[in-house]
């Protein structure tokens, strides 16, 4: 078992760093830095001579090659399938454990995990080749995105199966399972309306804080803002909707962020009355965090490292609450 929550958890290590390279590409701008999948202009790379760029440039002459965009492109991509190698491994070991019975209820268990976390990999994996062949599709690269935060707690909840640890074994907050649900799904959401701004180029249709453009309420555009079956036009590379309706997207972000607060709020204060004061102290940690950065988002406009950070440490929130569900919930 061993063999498994180390695995998972160097699986756990490589999907942050892949969330961390998912926002690297698109705050970058180099969602479309490579216009073919698996390869990059046609080389299992990307092209480096001058010969190469010739050629790349003649196989795709709408889309001018830019180094500088294609590197985070591949880097991206070559990790994301190192998700899938672990993955295998995983499946290797709990399929061929020689230390516990085959029908062992827990391995059999961490078994059909990882069987599927594997095959939504590779569903990652195609939603990375239609990100590409469908030119940003704002739809599909929110699946893509929320789908490597989907990825990471995959990996975690193996972990935590495999695990021994002391809290999982001696924490009960089975009476808080319904509010540890709510907020979770609030969370969810959250993480959503996020991953919807950055398709969408909203992280900057309000320029200051706490108002949005000088407005506590400003114009909005929500039916264009939330449709979800957009024309992307030649691509969607810097986005096609106008301002209104990015900063309806945006400002929605911001109003749930609020929301999500008094919802974490609620139920740190339980959790700190329930015997469980680490995990109350680690999700107020996080949250004043990831509350900071949005804001420092905002005001030093989208620093690169900042906005990275942001995508991080929504990652952690979302651990640390699937820990908290995990912990309410078992039976």
């Amino acid at each position: 078992m061993n063999y498994i929550k180390n695995t998972s958890l160097i699986g756990i290590g490589m999907a942050f760093v892949v969330i961390a390279l998912g926002a690297w590409t698109r705050l970058v701008d180099a969602g479309l830095g490579c216009p073919d999948w698996p390869g990059c202009y046609g080389f299992v790379v990307f092209p480096t001579t001058e010969a190469e760029i010739a050629l790349a440039e003649s196989r795709y002459p709408t889309f001018p090659y830019d180094i500088n965009k294609a590197i985070p492109e591949v880097v991206h991509r070559y990790f994301a399938a190192g998700l899938g190698l672990i993955a295998i491994i995983l499946l290797v070991i709990s399929s061929t454990s020689s230390n516990n019975n085959y029908f062992d209820k827990k391995l059999r268990s961490i078994r059909n995990w990882s069987i599927f976390l594997l095959f939504f990999i590779c569903c990652q994996g195609l939603f990375g080749y239609l990100t590409v062949s469908l030119k940003l599709l704002p739809i599909i690269v929110t699946a893509h995105l929320f789908g490597g935060f989907a990825t990471l707690t995959l990996f975690y909840l193996i972990y935590l199966k495999s695990s021994n640890s002391v809290m999982l074994n001696t924490i009960n907050i089975k009476h808080l399972k319904y509010l540890a649900g709510i907020v979770f799904f609030a969370l969810l959401i959250q993480i959503f309306l996020g991953v919807w701004t950055s398709t969408n180029y909203a992280s900057l249709a309000c320029a200051d804080f706490p108002t949005c453009q000088g407005k506590y309420l400003p114009d909005m555009d929500f039916k264009n803002g939330f449709n979800l079956n957009q024309e992307v036009g030649p691509n969607y590379l810097y986005g096609l909707l106008d301002n209104p309706a990015r900063v309806a997207i945006h400002y929605s972000h911001r109003v749930w962020a609020l929301v999500v607060t008094v919802l974490f709020l609620v139920l740190m204060s339980r959790l700190w009355f329930s015997a469980a004061a680490p995990l109350a102290s680690t999700l107020g940690v996080l949250l004043l965090t990831q509350i900071a950065l949005g804001i420092i988002n905002v005001v030093e406009v989208l620093p690169l490292y900042i906005a990275i950070g942001h995508n991080l440490i929504a990652a952690c929130l979302l651990l640390a609450m699937f820990t908290v569900n995990y912990l309410a919930w078992k039976k």
